[in-house]
């Protein structure tokens, strides 16, 4: 299985090509179980560990099948998080790009107004938070009508934050006829029923990755008091000397102290929670998926979005008390292929919470005793060169930077009967140029968006400021939007 390719997917080569700019080279384990019944329309529960490529294992045949004629939503993706539904929303794009699939994000703490809008567009794909789904739904602001396709994603989080019964009424306003994947790292009884509730014969697929986990990810526990969890931090970080680590917090506060307390000592480090403004929580995961800072102190907000291969430490600062939680939160390392650490501190009376994480996960957490001051000290000359060295900047999967794309911005859209097909055939007639270099087209009131694709866009931006569209001479610059 694993010496499979994309190429025996029989997928269209506007998608292969652009598996292959993603560099994705082989199918994984989960993409192997789940691509091809996929294409056959079968419904299906699908138990694999974080890290293992579900979105890409749904996102691949979902840009395969939609139509691109339709300007109506045909697959609908539900996540728990705002940062997963950024995350998948970016992977279909990435996926989609030759295709021109569109797909959108929709979740709370954005305007409402302004999703509204964008739903009037054309969208093949609709990635939301089940709060906010169910609010367009009930505001009749997002047509479902021609959904075919429905995924599920981190159910076992869905169930943890409260959202099944939100999903079970989404599920209820969708078309009948419609293939339904759910995926989950873990498969709670509550979730494994409303699968069989709502799905036609599905399949079960579990990929069994424990032995492999465990050999990708070195996992180690400390018991330590509370009060003396920053001194062991500190001293934990000077040893393992990370390039890359995610601090978990139970609580918001406990995320701004330890955060105020690495910012003070001069880590390289920024923060996200629940408690911050949206496009805050965006601006400092992008960078951090970046690379620009070292360490991100975190709830368990973010166990949920992050998807780099390069991780390697993940912190359990505060035990989580759930065991779904450690098995998403350790997720974050030993990714694609990657070796990384796990690394726990419990207080003395937290221990029948890692009795019941060791019996979740089916074998016991090692036990460490704190760094020696001698260890500390002899670390102390590498950690401190490394806090002083500009990390260097990572290529984000999910970014459009280091991409050969460059969206373009018309001032000129629907109030001056401006169409996708007069931008195509304009563009298309610029020598050096074809329709296969344009990729998605979004058409807005008094302005359009147009994705120029293969590294053409300085040149067809050149042509473009003194060529018409329609007769009309539009201003066209580099568009400032994602």
């Amino acid at each position: 299985m694993d010496e499979r390719s994309f190429k025996e997917y029989q997928l269209s080569e506007t998608i292969l090509r652009a598996l292959d700019h993603l560099g994705y080279e082989k199918p994984t384990e989960v993409q192997s179980s789940v691509i091809p019944p996929a294409l056959e329309r079968k419904d299906m529960t699908v138990k694999s560990r974080t890290g293992s490529g579900k979105t890409a294992a749904n996102g691949i045949p979902i840009c395969q099948m939609v139509e691109w004629e339709e300007s109506r939503p045909q697959a609908l993706i539900l996540t728990p998080t705002r940062e997963l539904a950024d995350q998948v929303t970016q992977d279909i794009l990435n996926i989609g790009k030759y295709k021109r699939i569109k797909a959108i994000a929709i979740y709370g703490k954005q305007p409402f107004a302004r999703q509204k809008m964008q739903l009037t567009y054309r969208n093949h794909v609709v990635v939301g938070t089940p709060g906010r789904v169910m609010d367009h739904i009930e505001k009749q602001t997002v047509d479902l009508e021609q959904v075919k396709f429905l995924v599920i994603d981190e159910a076992d989080e869905m169930l943890n934050m409260g959202f099944i019964e939100q999903v079970e009424n989404i599920i209820r306003e969708l078309p009948k006829d419609r293939m339904t994947m759910l995926f989950s790292a873990t498969l709670p009884k509550d979730v494994e029923n409303l699968c069989h509730r709502y799905m036609n014969q599905p399949l079960d697929i579990e990929v069994k990755t424990v032995g492999k986990a465990t050999s990708q990810i070195e996992h180690s526990l400390y018991t330590v008091k509370d009060e003396n969890k920053l001194q062991l931090l500190r001293a934990v970080t000077v040893v393992e000397n990370p390039d890359s680590c995610i601090i978990f917090c139970r609580t918001q506060t406990r995320v701004e102290v330890v955060f105020q307390e690495l910012d003070k000592r001069g880590y390289p480090c920024n923060r996200i929670h629940g408690g911050m403004e949206q496009d805050e929580r965006s601006h400092v995961m992008n960078a951090f998926k970046r690379g620009e800072f070292r360490y991100l102190i975190a709830t368990d907000v973010a166990a949920r979005g992050i998807d780099i291969e390069s991780i390697s430490l993940v912190l359990n600062y505060d035990l989580p008390l759930e065991n779904e939680s450690y098995v998403h939160r350790t997720g974050r390392t030993g990714r694609a292929g990657h070796t990384g650490k796990a690394i726990s501190f419990a207080t003395p009376n937290e221990e029948k919470f890692v009795n019941n994480i060791e019996k979740y996960i089916g074998f016991e957490i090692p036990r460490k005793t704190s760094p020696s001051k001698e260890a500390v000290t002899e670390g102390k000359a590498a950690f401190e060169a490394k806090m002083q060295k500009q990390t260097a900047l990572k290529k984000d999967k999910g970014s459009r930077s280091g991409q050969d794309v460059m969206k373009l911005y018309f001032n000129g859209g629907k109030k001056k009967k401006i169409r996708a097909v007069d931008l195509v055939g304009t563009i298309a007639k610029i020598e050096g140029v074809s329709a296969e270099d344009i990729g998605i087209i979004t058409i807005e009131e008094n302005a359009s968006y147009v994705d120029i694709l293969n590294g053409k866009g300085r040149l067809v931006l050149h042509m473009m400021q003194d060529t018409t569209v329609k007769g009309k001479l539009l201003k066209v610059q580099e568009a400032n939007r994602a």
